[in-house]
């Protein structure tokens, strides 16, 4: 049974959702870094908030751990790449909050044109400031939002039934995708320039740090209010606190800050400026859907291998799962042999898929040929790792189909480019077993046992008998004989599959015969 820690306080419904899936769970919360290492090796899966930081120690020490899952959106508490190196799926709930997150960003739009909470604690104190208070209005306004994803998306709709122009600054932004929305597609800088009110809805990385800079900031027109509900660290603070004294910038509304808990900050006591303490998805509804989401997620991970929301490894969902589970596994078989048989560096790899698989995700089954293909030199390599090593590595990574004859076989051929030639295997899955049936070129027809030896040799009367005799001399015994040539008296290839390890020495005592040309010992 999958075992699951709840570190962070969140609803009751997800231990319920473990419970109900035949889960064990444990809801601990407020442990210390040295108490989750000392118990996380018992567990399968970590479920957290943002207060629990699960970083490179915490996973190391997590020998058991597949899947940490996030009831929020934000991932920047958990090191994603120590996870993806360890082989531990990370996924996220980008959608249980949105609309709450969304609001929120509407209502500190709203709150930064009327400077409502001045005038609320103002009023509250005795006083009956409303000279000192004159609004914007939303209405025929510009506003001008960065990242136009599900959060942003949902902005843009409300800010339209407002009335107000907008427009949307996304990389991933087409103008397609913009024209559905309504809004007009700009480049960064023209939305600092053209924009009454500007709202970030883009996660934290490396490309947007600071995005909202003293330059960018200088862009503006004068009078314009800015409202971040995304994340911490996107916002220059001390430029904005400069910006707000000079009154280039009208108001600011932050429901972020680049270090938070944020008991104090740079900007706290600014005029025009309002802090909520992350608020965004603080809100009953929202709490309740992100703690179920991430249960069931991570659920259907460990139970069934679907993965749903992960943002280091490919997605599969339930349904795609159990017929996925073959093809992924031969692939893995597929890579692995390619690469104990390889001796030379790997400049790039293709995947070919034909048949019906075309039709499946082949994303997953990607992912498990890098991951079998690499295993040889670095042992760490897995499903998650695999894609992100081959590209540290420079590898080339293509994927092609075949679909033509969807009514043939489905077969999946990896292709390898070194730097003197490439080498091509081709498996496929008969009768729910994995089978390989071309081997560098040659058609054969063989299983994938766990101890096997590869030997490429002249086609010559004699040979089978000469290395059944140094088998037998050395006490090996040959289970099965998989034969393939490419014609009569020309190359031959056998993969012999053995009970036992294969001794040391063997391969050896059958590269000394006559007419052999390579020799591999192979374990899968």
């Amino acid at each position: 049974m999958p075992k699951v820690l709840i570190s962070d306080k969140m609803s009751v419904s997800a231990a319920e959702v473990f419970k109900n899936r035949g889960i064990d769970v444990d809801v601990i919360t407020g442990l210390s870094k040295e108490e989750i290492i000392k118990i996380i090796p018992e567990y399968d899966g970590l479920a957290v908030r943002s207060s629990t930081r699960p970083d490179a120690e915490i996973i190391a020490a997590a020998k058991n751990l597949k899947v940490i899952g996030r009831a929020g959106i934000g991932t920047d508490n958990i090191d994603k790449k120590a996870a993806t190196e360890h082989g531990v799926v990370v996924m996220n709930t980008p959608f249980g909050n949105a609309v709450t997150t969304a609001e929120h960003a509407i209502a500190m739009i709203f709150a930064a044109a009327r400077q409502i909470p001045a005038a609320s604690t103002r009023t509250q104190n005795g006083e009956w400031p409303k000279s000192d208070y004159k609004g914007v209005e939303l209405y025929n306004k510009t506003l001008g939002v960065i990242g136009c994803g599900n959060i942003g998306s949902l902005v843009i709709e409300r800010a339209l039934g407002l009335k107000m122009k907008v427009i949307g600054f996304d990389p991933y932004l087409t103008e397609e995708r913009a024209r559905a929305l309504g809004i007009e597609k700009v480049e960064l800088d023209d939305l600092f320039k053209r924009a009454d009110f500007i709202t970030l809805h883009t996660p934290l990385v490396e490309g947007t740090r600071g995005i909202v800079s003293r330059e960018r900031l200088a862009l503006t027109k004068k009078g314009v209010i800015l409202v971040n509900c995304a994340r911490g660290g996107l916002v220059d603070e001390e430029a904005l606190k400069d910006a707000l004294e000079t009154g280039h910038v009208r108001a600011a509304a932050l429901d972020v800050f680049e270090v938070e808990p944020a008991k104090e900050n740079i900007l706290f006591g600014t005029k025009n400026f309002i802090a909520t303490p992350h608020l965004g998805a603080s809100t009953l509804e929202a709490q309740e859907n992100v703690a179920v989401q991430v249960a069931e997620q991570m659920a259907d991970y460990l139970l069934t291998g679907a993965v749903t929301n992960a943002l280091n490894t490919p997605s599969i969902s339930a349904e795609e799962a159990p017929r996925l589970g073959p093809w992924v596994g031969l692939a893995d078989k597929l890579g692995s042999l390619m690469g104990q048989l390889l001796h030379d560096p790997i400049k790039g790899v293709e995947l070919t898929y034909k048949g019906e698989i075309t039709e499946l995700n082949t994303n997953p089954m990607s992912a498990a040929a890098l991951a079998g293909l690499l295993k040889k030199v670095m042992p760490e390599a897995n499903m998650v790792s695999a894609p992100s090593l081959a590209k540290e590595r420079g590898i080339e990574i293509k994927e092609s189909y075949v679909d033509e004859a969807r009514r043939a076989d489905s077969l999946i051929r990896i292709t390898v480019e070194t730097e003197t030639r490439k080498f091509a295997i081709v498996g496929t899955i008969y009768r729910g077993e994995p089978r390989i049936v071309r081997l560098f070129g040659v058609p054969m027809d063989a299983a994938f046992d766990p101890n096997m030896i590869y030997v490429r040799n002249e086609d010559k009367p004699g040979f089978i008998g000469k290395l059944g005799q140094v088998l037998g001399d050395a006490k090996v015994n040959i289970a099965t004989f998989y034969l393939g040539r490419v014609d009569n008296g020309s190359e031959a290839v056998c993969l012999v599959s053995v009970d036992g390890t294969v001794p040391e020495g063997i391969a050896k005592q059958i590269k000394a015969l006559d007419h052999v040309k390579i020799v591999d010992v192979v374990s899968l």
